[in-house]
């Protein structure tokens, strides 16, 4: 492959087969010049990216980051790509590179973004939440800031990206997002704090979970059992009342109303959660 243009004496792009990339190795572009040949034996990591504009923006982030960072994101990714049994695609390191070298800039000044995403994220990925949390300890030792754990949020999301379209990710984004909404709602209703190694709790998140994505495409049960609808609210008054919140912010998210047999199961979980809590005091 021929040399392009060179960044610096740690960084060119070349050319090969008419596809350009970007070459990564210490020194390998010292004494080099334009159109020369660069072997593979000299490349410690290519980068090849799908668009002009990806390409350029990893070329100035990695002009302008220094070799201990390029070095750590290398790492993260060889370590994920070993945990998940699959090769990562190179948008990852720009997105990377990119999320670390601002995290870096906002910790040396003691600034984080606090991710509303903490709880989802370890329960539903938590084989990239493990990545996320490696790559933050490798954080702290590289660059001696405290980073907090929400940055093995925000790392895990990005290796998320290996596996999932972007819409598919946007859309589990959302409804992590809707379940936390709520179960806040219910959280303070009550004013009550989750035990979320109950059974219980696992039985609410898991049907409010199936509930969510039924709104999300819109499928309805059919008819609904009004009996069963009308006993249950009378035996759990305290329980139909937070439904109602919960029917509320349905209405203003999803245009959608929930049916009696939703407010009769939503009901029946939302008291054993509160039997649960009666009884510890």
């Amino acid at each position: 492959m021929r040399v392009k243009k060179i960044l610096n004496n740690n960084i060119a792009i070349v050319e090969k087969g008419g596809h350009e990339s970007i070459v990564y190795s210490t020194g390998i572009s010292f004494k080099k010049k334009v159109g020369q040949l660069i072997t593979d034996s000299e490349i410690e990591k290519t980068y090849v990216l799908d668009s002009k504009d990806r390409l350029e923006h990893l070329s100035y982030l990695l002009t302008n980051t220094d070799d201990k960072t390029i070095g750590l994101i290398n790492d993260f990714v060889d370590y994920g790509e070993k945990i998940l049994k699959q090769k990562a695609n190179d948008y990852l390191y720009l997105a990377l590179l990119d999320h670390i070298t601002f995290a870096w800039k906002r910790g040396k000044k003691n600034q984080f973004i606090r991710s509303p995403l903490s709880w989802e994220v370890q329960k539903f990925y938590p084989v990239y939440y493990k990545i996320g949390l490696h790559a933050l300890q490798m954080m702290r030792e590289c660059y001696q800031i405290d980073f907090p754990d929400d940055e093995a949020v925000s790392i895990a999301l990005h290796f998320v990206n290996i596996q999932e379209e972007k819409s598919l990710l946007d859309e589990k984004i959302k409804d992590m997002e809707t379940l936390q909404d709520m179960l806040n709602i219910i959280k303070y209703h009550f004013n009550l704090s989750f035990d979320e190694s109950s059974m219980n709790y696992m039985r609410l998140v898991t049907h409010l979970q199936y509930f969510i994505e039924r709104l999300r495409k819109d499928k309805n049960h059919g008819q609904s059992d009004s009996i069963l609808f009308q006993q249950v609210k009378e035996i759990y008054p305290y329980a139909y009342t937070a439904v109602e919140k919960i029917d509320i912010y349905v209405k203003k998210k999803f245009n959608q109303y929930l049916t009696q047999d939703e407010y009769a199961y939503l009901m029946i979980h939302i008291n054993r959660i509160l039997e649960r809590k009666e009884n510890e005091s």
